[in-house]
Formats: C-alpha cells, structure tokens, sequence
C-alpha cells in the first residue's frame, strides 16, 4: 500500500512539474530522430522497452527498467528530452535509486 502511495506520489510530482516546464511537442517534423535511436538508447540504459508511440507530438515509450519497474516516459522527438516520466514500482522496490531520500515505509 504504501508504495502505491509513494508511485502516486512521485508521479503526481512529475506531472506538476511537467505542467510547469517547457513541455511542448511541438518540434518541427522535420527534426524529429527515429524512433529505433531512441529505443537504443533506453536500452543501454537497461530498458526493456515495449513500445514507442507518437502522442501529441511526442514520443510515448512503454517498458521496463533494469529492475522490472513499469515505465511511461514521454520524450521530445528532435532532442529526446524526457518531459514526463511515470515509474509503477513493482513489490520489491527501493525508491533510493529514484529519489535522494530514503522511504519511511
């Protein structure tokens, strides 16, 4: 229970802070990088990515991290800077890896 609350927690911050950055796709078609570049580099990372979609002009990537997390992430086409990103921690998380502080649960 509690981390359901700590995901909804951190997802809500990002979603605020979303809200309040330069968060528009709006990047000239022209510019955008394949799709398959970014995948590449979410993989290096240790992604296993699932799928990536173009939603209001940005792309929308689904998967796993390298610990079995589910992730949502919405990225920029032209620079693949990450504007959203929405972790669903499965039972066995530490947050540590997410956060600077420690979990109190």
């Amino acid at each position: 229970m509690a981390l359901k609350i700590l995901s909804l927690v951190l997802a809500s911050s990002l979603a605020i802070g979303q809200a309040l950055a330069d968060d528009d796709c709006s990047d000239p078609v022209a510019s955008w990088q394949p799709r398959e570049q970014l995948r590449q580099l979410l993989v290096e990372q240790g992604w296993d990515v699932k799928r990536i979609q173009v939603r209001e002009g940005c792309y929308l990537v689904k998967g796993y991290d390298a610990n079995g997390h589910r992730m949502a992430a919405h990225f920029r086409p032209a620079s693949f800077r990450a504007l959203k990103l929405e972790v669903k921690f499965n039972d066995s998380a530490s947050t540590a890896e997410y956060l600077d502080i420690e979990s109190p649960w």
